[in-house]
Protein backbone atom coordinates (compact mmCIF):
# COMPACT_ATOMS: atom_id res chain seq x y z
CA UNK A 1 0.00 0.00 0.00
CA UNK A 2 1.34 3.31 -1.31
CA UNK A 3 1.05 6.71 1.18
CA UNK A 4 -1.44 7.62 -1.62
CA UNK A 5 -3.68 4.92 -1.15
CA UNK A 6 -3.94 5.89 2.52
CA UNK A 7 -5.56 8.98 2.03
CA UNK A 8 -7.84 7.73 -0.37
CA UNK A 9 -11.28 7.97 1.69
CA UNK A 10 -13.27 4.50 2.19
CA UNK A 11 -15.68 3.92 0.02
CA UNK A 12 -18.70 4.33 2.33
CA UNK A 13 -17.63 7.62 3.09
CA UNK A 14 -17.06 8.29 -0.82
CA UNK A 15 -20.37 7.50 -1.59
CA UNK A 16 -21.73 9.71 1.14
CA UNK A 17 -19.48 12.54 -0.27
CA UNK A 18 -21.13 12.13 -3.93
CA UNK A 19 -24.52 11.70 -2.38
CA UNK A 20 -23.73 15.20 -0.25
CA UNK A 21 -22.35 16.95 -3.53
CA UNK A 22 -25.04 15.94 -5.68
CA UNK A 23 -28.07 16.96 -3.52
CA UNK A 24 -26.47 19.94 -3.51
CA UNK A 25 -25.85 20.34 -6.63
CA UNK A 26 -29.92 19.73 -7.23
CA UNK A 27 -31.21 22.30 -4.41
CA UNK A 28 -28.94 24.91 -6.29
CA UNK A 29 -30.20 24.31 -9.49
CA UNK A 30 -33.65 24.53 -7.63
CA UNK A 31 -32.87 27.51 -5.62
CA UNK A 32 -31.23 29.17 -9.28
CA UNK A 33 -34.70 28.47 -10.92
CA UNK A 34 -36.38 30.13 -8.38
CA UNK A 35 -34.36 33.47 -8.66
CA UNK A 36 -35.18 33.39 -12.44
CA UNK A 37 -38.67 32.44 -11.92
CA UNK A 38 -41.42 32.32 -9.48
CA UNK A 39 -39.64 33.06 -6.24
CA UNK A 40 -38.05 36.58 -7.65
CA UNK A 41 -40.03 38.07 -5.44
CA UNK A 42 -39.26 36.53 -2.12
CA UNK A 43 -35.89 36.95 -3.23
CA UNK A 44 -35.80 40.42 -3.31
CA UNK A 45 -36.59 40.76 0.22
CA UNK A 46 -33.32 39.69 1.04
CA UNK A 47 -30.92 42.07 -1.06
CA UNK A 48 -29.92 44.64 1.76
CA UNK A 49 -31.21 47.91 1.54
CA UNK A 50 -27.52 49.16 1.00
CA UNK A 51 -26.96 47.46 -2.22
CA UNK A 52 -26.52 50.00 -4.83
CA UNK A 53 -27.92 47.58 -7.55
CA UNK A 54 -31.71 46.55 -8.58
CA UNK A 55 -32.92 44.13 -6.37
CA UNK A 56 -34.48 42.36 -9.44
CA UNK A 57 -30.78 42.55 -11.42
CA UNK A 58 -29.28 41.14 -7.86
CA UNK A 59 -31.56 38.32 -7.82
CA UNK A 60 -31.32 37.44 -11.48
CA UNK A 61 -28.07 37.45 -11.45
CA UNK A 62 -27.51 35.08 -8.46
CA UNK A 63 -29.92 33.06 -9.70
CA UNK A 64 -27.61 32.23 -12.94
CA UNK A 65 -24.10 31.21 -10.20
CA UNK A 66 -26.23 29.30 -8.33
CA UNK A 67 -27.63 27.45 -11.61
CA UNK A 68 -23.36 27.79 -12.97
CA UNK A 69 -22.59 25.92 -9.12
CA UNK A 70 -24.88 23.35 -9.55
CA UNK A 71 -23.87 22.79 -12.71
CA UNK A 72 -20.43 22.69 -12.32
CA UNK A 73 -21.21 20.85 -9.11
CA UNK A 74 -23.09 18.05 -11.06
CA UNK A 75 -20.19 17.82 -14.01
CA UNK A 76 -17.26 17.55 -11.29
CA UNK A 77 -16.12 14.64 -9.72
CA UNK A 78 -12.27 14.43 -9.95
CA UNK A 79 -10.05 16.64 -7.67
CA UNK A 80 -8.61 18.49 -7.65
CA UNK A 81 -11.77 20.64 -9.56
CA UNK A 82 -13.79 18.96 -7.12
CA UNK A 83 -12.32 20.79 -4.13
CA UNK A 84 -11.96 24.45 -6.09
CA UNK A 85 -16.12 24.20 -7.09
CA UNK A 86 -16.51 23.42 -3.61
CA UNK A 87 -14.63 26.30 -1.88
CA UNK A 88 -16.72 28.28 -5.02
CA UNK A 89 -20.10 27.62 -3.77
CA UNK A 90 -18.85 27.95 -0.24
CA UNK A 91 -17.39 31.09 -0.92
CA UNK A 92 -20.47 32.31 -2.18
CA UNK A 93 -22.92 30.85 0.31
CA UNK A 94 -20.61 33.24 2.65
CA UNK A 95 -21.22 36.27 0.25
CA UNK A 96 -24.94 35.36 0.50
CA UNK A 97 -25.03 35.78 4.18
CA UNK A 98 -25.01 39.68 4.71
CA UNK A 99 -28.65 39.01 3.08
CA UNK A 100 -29.65 37.09 5.30
CA UNK A 101 -28.48 39.37 7.76
CA UNK A 102 -30.47 42.16 6.45
CA UNK A 103 -33.73 40.36 6.15
CA UNK A 104 -33.07 40.25 9.96
CA UNK A 105 -32.44 43.82 10.49
CA UNK A 106 -34.97 44.88 8.62
CA UNK A 107 -37.57 42.35 9.44
CA UNK A 108 -38.56 41.46 5.86
CA UNK A 109 -40.73 38.74 5.91
CA UNK A 110 -39.95 36.31 2.92
CA UNK A 111 -40.39 32.30 2.60
CA UNK A 112 -42.26 32.19 5.23
CA UNK A 113 -39.61 33.70 7.53
CA UNK A 114 -42.53 35.93 9.54
CA UNK A 115 -41.12 36.29 12.69
CA UNK A 116 -37.54 37.32 13.87
CA UNK A 117 -37.14 34.21 15.79
CA UNK A 118 -37.29 32.36 12.32
CA UNK A 119 -35.29 34.79 10.89
CA UNK A 120 -32.22 34.03 13.46
CA UNK A 121 -32.65 30.05 12.84
CA UNK A 122 -32.47 30.39 9.06
CA UNK A 123 -29.13 31.97 9.88
CA UNK A 124 -27.91 29.29 11.44
CA UNK A 125 -28.60 27.51 8.60
CA UNK A 126 -25.44 29.33 6.42
CA UNK A 127 -22.60 27.77 8.09
CA UNK A 128 -24.31 24.49 7.80
CA UNK A 129 -24.58 25.03 3.74
CA UNK A 130 -20.71 26.35 3.70
CA UNK A 131 -19.92 23.42 5.61
CA UNK A 132 -21.96 20.99 3.20
CA UNK A 133 -20.33 22.65 0.30
CA UNK A 134 -16.62 22.03 1.93
CA UNK A 135 -17.30 18.55 3.05
CA UNK A 136 -19.64 17.21 0.06
CA UNK A 137 -16.64 17.87 -2.03
CA UNK A 138 -13.72 17.48 -0.27
CA UNK A 139 -12.86 20.71 -0.16
CA UNK A 140 -12.24 20.56 3.76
Amino acid sequence: MTVADDTRPAPRSRAVRTAAQAGLALALVGAGTGHLTTLRQEFQAQVPPCVPLDPDLVVLASGVVELALGGALLLTWRQPARAVTGATTAAFFVADFPGDVSQLLTRTDAFGLDSDTARVVRLLFQPALVAWALRGTGAW
